[in-house]
């Protein structure tokens, strides 16, 4: 007589909590990467934040500030003209009159596709993140660059770069959350690489422009980063439970 083998156990009970198929959806691989960018911009801005306290400016902000300037002529940023002045529309994105036009513009659009929720949610992220600028610019109370004239006219403190920060926080919320409400990937992937873009050039500016040091720009990034992508979490998790309207069905 023989005996008949055993079926082999299931995944989930060979690999318990480990099953590869549990954590390796989609959904899970974004949550996670998300959370780590999150922790990672974090541990950047807490870095150049401690490094701001002593008071000191680094070799590397003042070498690549003057790397910009002609040689000799630190009145005068390399390049032609024209790119000067293309730089200067680079960093107007940035502007506060842009981003509140630009917000304008996109809350309108959200109330037209009757995503009320999504809306208010993109206004209390951008307005929040306008606050939490300012009160960081306060609170470290850095001063500008005095290696070289500046290009643009400045009225506030140098840390963390302003136009960075809100330009990143902006522009990626406004792309996640617009992101989160089209079913096509494809549109979903350009404007999170759209807001990206436009971040990165805006603070690329702010240094050519002499007006921030390069770590007031990355800690402007780092911060601007961390928000958007809480931001991104949080309607995530409304859309979840139904607070806010849902995401629509993904179209490849």
């Amino acid at each position: 007589m023989t005996t008949r083998k055993a079926a082999p156990a299931p995944v989930a009970r060979r690999f318990g909590w480990y099953d590869p198929r549990r954590w390796l959806t989609a959904r899970e691989i974004v949550i996670v990467s998300v959370l780590t960018l999150l922790c990672g911009g974090l541990l950047v801005f807490t870095r150049l934040a401690q490094y701001v306290e002593i008071g000191k400016v680094s070799s590397f902000d003042e070498r690549l500030v003057l790397a910009l300037r002609t040689p000799g002529n630190t009145a005068d940023p390399i390049g032609p003209r024209w790119f000067e002045e293309m730089m200067r529309d680079f960093t107007a994105l940035g502007g506060t009159a842009v981003l509140l036009s630009l917000t304008a513009a996109a809350l309108v659009y959200l109330l037209l596709i009757k995503k009320r929720g999504t809306a208010l949610m993109a206004l209390v992220a951008i307005g929040g993140g306008i606050v939490a600028s300012l009160l960081l610019k306060d609170f470290f109370d850095r001063p500008r660059p005095d290696l070289v004239p500046h290009g643009s006219f400045v009225y506030t403190k140098s840390f963390p770069s302003g136009h960075s920060m809100l330009s990143t926080v902006t522009y990626l919320t406004l792309g996640a959350v617009l992101a989160r409400v089209q079913p096509s990937r494809l549109l979903k992937i350009y404007l999170i690489a759209l807001a990206l873009g436009i971040s990165a050039i805006v603070g690329a500016s702010r240094v050519y422009l002499g007006v921030h040091w390069p770590s007031d720009v990355l800690a402007g990034w780092a911060a601007g980063s961390v928000w958007a992508l809480g931001v991104w979490a949080t309607t995530h998790l409304l859309q979840r439970t139904g607070k806010i309207e849902p995401e629509p069905k993904e179209k490849p």
